[in-house]
């Protein structure tokens, strides 16, 4: 590595860290409904928003008519985007003369960006009109996360709150989220992102005659507002098909910084926003330290990975310091390796250079860092929910050792908290491991894997993985556009996304409705080195080792395959 290698990654952090225990104060006075700097610019939008809709903003809701609510709005958002898929080619915006997308497509591309997932078996600029992009696409890459920061506020408030079955109002919280929270950021990325060159026009393609007078058509489009809310909302589905290596994605070295950074600011930030609701920053900072340590064990494990020399051609008089093949020379070995963990370690899925190209072990990093259900960072709430659902099963397995009833922040946790804790473990081995293992097993569906053998294998697993995790990222070269692919992926992100929030809202409603037992000598604390320990612990044990056996008969085995050069 050079020193603008360990630049490029000092430069990550402090654009992540240094902003987010501002920005989480700032989240949660927002979703609590205190008044901001913002508010005469959106306090009046948000009180004509509630009045159209017929909204009392005063009225909180159980944990029980929230979830109806936010499956009735998920469930319209999957329909709407849908019939905008199929209807593409009636509709305008359209200067490409798109035709509508074939219903399996069409479905799977609906599941994708309502789940916030943005998985893409198609390519943005030779499949979508500019009205599908904006209308369809952009809008769900606002509510979508916004669904997920709401989720996360219900598990705050949940934990928070005593003696109560209120934990907010969905219609209020998605407002909130959307509004103060998204859109502020996404203006200043993608004017930040126009003036490094990325366009934003509704002119059609650019023609231009080749140095060899050949005919190319170059695509252009409304890009910008579509990569600050891919990035920031942790959405990541690229406006064209090779996503943030695309020079018109991300043109700079500057707006890959700045991208990079953008994907897990807000996740960072939602830490110390957890820590306001529970009046007790030394949370979010326990919290913190464990992400970062999960964090940079995976950086630095891809990133000596990708310099190693490749063995098959050790024999040949070739000077290796790592590999470039499938990365923007741009960018290099360290842009790339940091933007794979990070776009892993969120639930973003967007990529500036191809994983399906990494080394085994590089490649193996992004693919864990989804296993554990995306909980370093994660997505936007999504992230933090899910690392909160790690928390209490640390927090039981250390009542067990010790005999008492576990507790966490004065809340008990007893049969039913535990029974729903156990459903969510099951959600990710069941999307990949009994989904994937069925789409290897057919004859059809196994057509799909482009290369032989273990990284053949990584490839699938790779894709059910990204699906059930709600990521998004792919292994280049495998073919998911077809009937079986789509809708099975489809149900793979329906399923990583509702068995995770059906659960959270309804442990947040059980211990809303719980008193507080008062915090004595004898209480496990849950902010010393002692819990970050047992709580990585439990998340490389409970989380990473359900897909052992699934790694070893790929990445794994891919890589000793190499080294011994069979």
């Amino acid at each position: 590595m050079h020193v603008q290698d360990y630049g490029l990654i000092l430069a990550f952090f402090v654009l992540v860290l240094v902003p987010a225990p501002f920005l989480g104060r700032f989240f949660y006075r927002v979703m609590e409904g205190e008044r901001t700097f913002l508010a005469p610019i959106f306090a009046p939008v948000e009180r004509l928003s509630y009045r159209l809709s017929g909204i009392d903003p005063n009225r909180e809701q159980d944990w029980k008519t929230y979830a109806r609510a936010l499956v009735a709005f998920s469930l319209t958002s999957l329909a709407a985007l849908f019939a905008i898929l199929m209807l593409q080619g009636m509709l305008p915006l359209n200067p490409q003369k798109q035709p509508g997308l074939e219903w399996t497509l069409a479905f799977n591309t609906a599941a994708s960006f309502m789940t916030n997932t943005n998985w893409q078996a198609y390519s943005g600029e030779a499949t979508l009109s500019y009205f599908s992009q904006m209308v369809g696409l952009g809008v769900q890459n606002f509510v979508s996360p916004a669904v997920g920061l709401a989720v996360l506020v219900v598990f705050c408030r949940g934990i928070a709150r005593r003696s109560t079955d209120s934990v907010g109002n969905f219609w209020v919280d998605l407002t909130r989220a959307t509004l103060y929270v998204l859109l502020p950021l996404c203006v200043l990325l993608a004017l930040f992102l126009v003036w490094q060159g990325v366009p934003q026009t509704f002119l059609g393609y650019a023609h231009a005659v080749t140095l060899q007078g050949a005919d190319q058509s170059i695509p252009l489009g409304p890009a910008a507002s579509q990569i600050a809310i891919k990035q920031l909302g942790t959405n990541g589905g690229g406006f064209f098909g090779v996503n943030s290596a695309h020079p018109f994605e991300n043109p700079t070295a500057w707006s890959n910084l700045l991208e990079m950074a953008s994907i897990i600011l807000v996740p960072a930030a939602l830490v110390f926003t957890f820590g306001h609701y529970v009046k007790d920053l030394r949370q979010s900072r326990a919290l913190l330290v464990c992400m970062l340590v999960l964090f940079i064990i995976g950086l630095g494990v891809t990133l000596w990975s990708e310099y190693q020399p490749n063995p098959a051609l050790a024999s040949l008089p070739v000077d290796q310091t790592g590999s470039l093949e499938g990365k923007e020379s741009r960018f290099g070995i360290a842009g790339s390796a940091l933007w794979a963990v990070t776009t892993t370690a969120a639930s973003n899925g967007s990529v500036n250079a191809m994983h399906d190209s990494f080394s085994a072990i590089g490649g193996m990093i992004p693919m864990f860092n989804m296993m554990l259900g995306e909980i370093i960072f994660g997505g936007v709430g999504a992230g933090l929910y899910g690392m909160l659902l790690f928390v209490l099963i640390a927090v039981f397995l250390a009542g067990l050792m010790i005999g008492r009833t576990p507790e966490y922040l004065g809340k008990k946790l007893e049969a039913r908290e535990v029974r729903l804790l156990v459903a969510t473990l099951l959600v990710m081995p069941i999307g990949v491991l009994v989904f994937c293992g069925l789409a290897i097993s057919l004859e059809g569906p196994a057509a799909s894997i482009t290369n032989s053998g273990a990284h053949g294998f990584s490839q699938a697993l790779y894709a059910y993985t990204s699906g059930t995790a709600n990521n998004g990222s792919a292994f280049a070269g495998f073919s998911a556009n077809t009937p079986f692919h789509n809708l099975m992926i489809g149900l793979a992100m329906l399923l990583g996304r509702f068995g995770y929030i059906l659960p959270v809202l309804a442990i947040a409603g059980s211990l809303a409705a719980k008193r507080r037992a008062p915090l004595g000598a004898n209480s496990f604390p849950t902010h010393g080195p002692l819990f970050v320990t047992l709580l990585t612990l439990t998340i490389l044990l409970v989380g990473g080792l359900t897909f052992l056996p699934a790694l070893a008969l790929g990445p794994i085995a891919e890589h000793f395959a190499l080294i011994q050069g069979f």
